[in-house]
């Protein structure tokens, strides 16, 4: 039985699509979802990518992935690297596929010098808070996250 990480291509991106849709119905959020796989092919395989994506395979089959892109602190002067989803497929669960994925971001935080790997969880998602403690993750409770999307978003832009 072996891992294999490597960077998604173009022709993975209905697998993605798969994995995202998988990850929502986990996190009770499929009714969200409105990407498709054209979306993921055009945004992270376009001539100007701006989200990338790692895949996990055990012995060849796809059982994992994690999608992120660079964010920039001005408080470090640095990039980092904002994690916007991993998921491993509960079969293929307790084989170190989620840690070797975010042991190959890690990785190139430091090989990049990036000053910063962060990523959202859920607040009753245990397993996973207690996953990422055991990383060495901490949680920013001082921090809460605010989004503008659909039609506030419009009015915003327009001012």
């Amino acid at each position: 039985m072996s891992l294999t990480l490597r960077p998604a291509r173009p022709d993975d991106s209905g697998l993605i699509f798969d994995f995202v849709c998988e990850l929502a119905d986990y996190e009770r959020l499929r009714h969200e979802v409105e990407a498709t796989p054209a979306d993921i092919e055009r945004d992270l395989f376009g001539a100007d990518p701006k989200a990338f994506c790692d895949i996990g395979e055990w012995d060849g089959v796809p059982a994992g992935f994690a999608l992120w892109f660079y964010t920039y602190s001005t408080f470090r002067g640095r990039h980092g690297i904002f994690l916007e989803d991993i998921f491993v497929r509960p079969a293929y669960r307790g084989r170190g596929i989620a840690k070797a994925l975010m042991r190959r971001l890690a990785q190139r935080c430091v090989e990049e010098e990036l000053g910063r790997f962060e990523w959202n969880v859920l607040d009753w998602n245990e397993p996973a808070i207690r996953f990422y403690r055991s990383v060495g993750a901490i949680p920013l409770d001082a921090w809460t996250m605010q989004r503008v999307s659909g039609e506030p978003l419009g009015r915003l832009a327009e001012g």
